[in-house]
């Protein structure tokens, strides 16, 4: 469609041969394509080459916060869609976002509904039904939360609404690549509750864990999504146990 509003596509990256590709030609509709990329070790790089049109930028990863105001700092264009590189957006999306950066009264960020991919099947229920993040924002009207360092929060300036269409999520490719991923994420959560006085009793490694198996598992109908649910069910879980487990080590290292 036609549109008088300019939109800039935002990426940070780490190794992400597997998508890298992928996700650069669903953002081919964006009039600017800008990657920071954490000095990737693997095709990453060699990838996003072969895309004259793609801004690439080398960056030393601090955490996620820092990385993403950074990336949104170099944007030329006030609407910015802000993606991961295991995300698409669906033709269906795609037109609803053009649609909505030419309202005439639009609002000042976007939460995106997104549909989560346990390999190449949709996973249904297992707490991700009702996962949303914003994706789409207008710069001049947004800020990185600065004490986040990971599942960073965005500062929006007015009014916050979600996009009808979801964003299809390709997050779980493999067992072991999603376990890395859930103890990474539990590390780092670990960090930031430290910096922020938070302490860890001998319990919560425990019972939290268990509490988010029971409630993605069974209250959340994790249970209908078969062994799938399961194994998705126990790893959020884990990266649970491996927050509070960091967060120990954390304070027990900090009392030497």
């Amino acid at each position: 469609m036609d549109r008088t509003e300019k939109i800039t596509a935002l990426l940070i990256t780490l190794n992400e041969e597997k998508h890298i590709k992928e996700v650069l030609e669903n953002l081919s509709f964006c009039d600017e394509i800008i990657v920071v990329d954490s000095f990737s070790t693997d095709n990453t790089t060699k990838i996003i080459a072969n895309y004259p049109h793609v801004k690439l930028i080398q960056r030393a990863f601090k955490n996620y916060t820092d990385q993403k105001q950074f990336a949104l700092d170099q944007a030329t264009n006030n609407w910015v869609l802000f993606m991961d590189a295991d995300e698409r957006v669906t033709p269906k999306l795609k037109n609803e976002i053009e649609v909505t950066i030419n309202l005439k009264s639009p609002a000042a960020a976007y939460y995106f509904l997104r549909t989560f991919m346990y390999k190449n099947k949709v996973l249904r229920f297992s707490g991700w039904q009702t996962d949303k993040n914003y994706r789409l924002f207008q710069k001049n009207k947004v800020k990185f939360v600065k004490d986040r360092i990971v599942h960073e929060t965005l500062e929006v300036n007015g009014v916050s609404k979600t996009l009808k269409n979801k964003l299809i999520h390709y997050s779980f490719n493999s067992y072991s690549t999603y376990k890395d991923k859930m103890i990474k994420y539990g590390e780092m959560k670990a960090k930031e509750a430290f910096y922020n006085g938070k302490k860890a009793r001998w319990y919560h490694s425990i019972f939290r864990p268990f509490w988010k198996f029971i409630n993605h598992y069974i209250l959340r109908f994790g249970f209908l999504d078969g062994k799938r649910g399961i194994v998705i069910c126990y790893l959020n879980a884990l990266g649970v146990h491996s927050r509070y487990k960091e967060l120990k080590r954390l304070q027990k290292s900090n009392l030497k």
